[in-house]
């Protein structure tokens, strides 16, 4: 008797936890779950190529993919709805995100950029949270405002709210995180509804402000990269280095690549940082135009799925939340995409969910799980 209660105990058990997880999965956008599982999945080959199973980087990387899914399905499952009804945490979250960043200035150099808090052998980089708290922010500050937003004043507000990170970004100096602030900024104001005179106006700032930067803001190395990418040729073993080695490995792989692993530019140091910067050309090389078209097509994906949660929420602040999230999920790629194949200055910016780096993909987990949040709670 005892062992056939126990046994009853243990199927009873089973059918409950079953029916948790079914009705955890049944909340959630599958397909965006899918997507990013099997851009883990490839963005760990690409490491394994690159260095080999016993490779620090490759094992941190498959940690902090692991503990990053863990985050996304904690995050699904608080309540959106805490950011969306109170202004008190997602300030709290601004402010504490801002505090972090302007703290990097105090820390040491690393690769011509005080862009880390460094504690012992931990490193952070707050610039990727400062991202989430902007998308948050811009998401409250215009979904409060949507009504009023045509006029100039709230512009001017939410773009204090974002020239502020975007500046001391550009001391750390870091213009790719800076420009990706300012472009959530301006896709958000798209969203709501800018009026055309208003945007003329800002691009013609914007324009202004770019030409100053050059002549003021922009480090000298920074301007010889801009330089670089006009004519790589002009200075092959300096800074035209990255771009050129870059482009030798796209083409190098051809259609279907050269192997797992047989990437030679990636494998015996030819390409600069394969593992963050250049994870794209890494992955070309090694799997082709057809790997790259795979890893584009779940990129489009993931941008899709947040792009339809907010579409089929029933409030501004979840749509325009989802906005933030997806723009930020598709510069990232487009950037880092575009540099790697020289169609861009090279701006550091790594490849959502593909590079290698913990802070970039922990914030962007945290943003995801917030969208399956939406998704669950409507």
């Amino acid at each position: 008797m005892t062992t056939s209660s126990g046994h009853t105990e243990l199927r009873g058990a089973f059918r409950a936890f079953s029916k948790t997880v079914a009705g955890y999965f049944a909340g959630l956008d599958v397909p965006l779950l899918v997507g990013v599982v099997l851009m883990g999945i490839i963005a760990a080959l690409n490491l394994y190529g690159i260095g080999g199973a016993d490779h620090t980087l490759f094992r941190r990387q498959v940690v902090l993919a692991g503990i990053g899914l863990i985050v996304m399905v904690l995050v699904s499952v608080v309540n959106y709805r805490h950011l969306k009804n109170h202004t008190l945490p997602v300030l709290v979250f601004y402010g504490i995100s801002f505090a972090l960043l302007a703290s990097t200035l105090l820390f040491s150099e690393i690769r011509n950029i005080r862009a880390w808090i460094q504690v012992g052998g931990f490193q952070f980089e707050p610039s990727e949270l400062m991202k989430l708290g902007v998308v948050i922010l811009m998401a409250k500050y215009f979904s409060a405002r949507h009504v009023h937003i045509k006029q100039f004043r709230h512009i001017v507000a939410s773009g204090i709210y974002c020239a502020l990170p975007a500046l001391v970004v550009l001391r750390q100096p870091d213009l790719g995180s800076a420009v990706i602030i300012m472009i959530v900024w301006l896709v958000m104001l798209l969203s709501v509804g800018i009026r055309m005179r208003h945007l003329f106006l800002l691009v013609t700032v914007g324009v202004i402000g770019a030409y100053m930067a050059w002549i003021w803001a922009l480090a000298p190395y920074q301007k010889d990269r801009i330089q670089a990418y006009i004519n790589p040729y002009s200075d092959p073993t300096g800074y035209g280095y990255h771009i050129i080695q870059s482009q030798v490995a796209i083409g190098s792989g051809g259609f279907w690549g050269r192997g797992l692993g047989e990437g030679s530019q990636a494998t015996l140091g030819f390409l600069p940082e394969p593992y963050n910067d250049f994870a794209f050309a890494a992955l070309a090389e090694q799997f082709g135009l057809a790997g790259t078209l795979v890893v584009l097509g779940l990129t489009v994906l993931i941008v899709w799925r947040v792009l339809h949660i907010g579409r089929e929420s029933g409030n501004n602040f979840a749509r325009l939340f989802c906005v933030g999230v997806a723009t930020v999920i598709f510069s990232h790629a487009a950037i880092s995409a575009s540099v790697n194949t020289g169609l861009l200055p090279i701006t550091g910016i790594p490849f959502t969910l593909l590079s290698y780096g913990g802070s970039h993909l922990l914030s962007v987990m945290v943003a995801l799980g917030f969208a399956q949040s939406i998704k669950r709670y409507g």
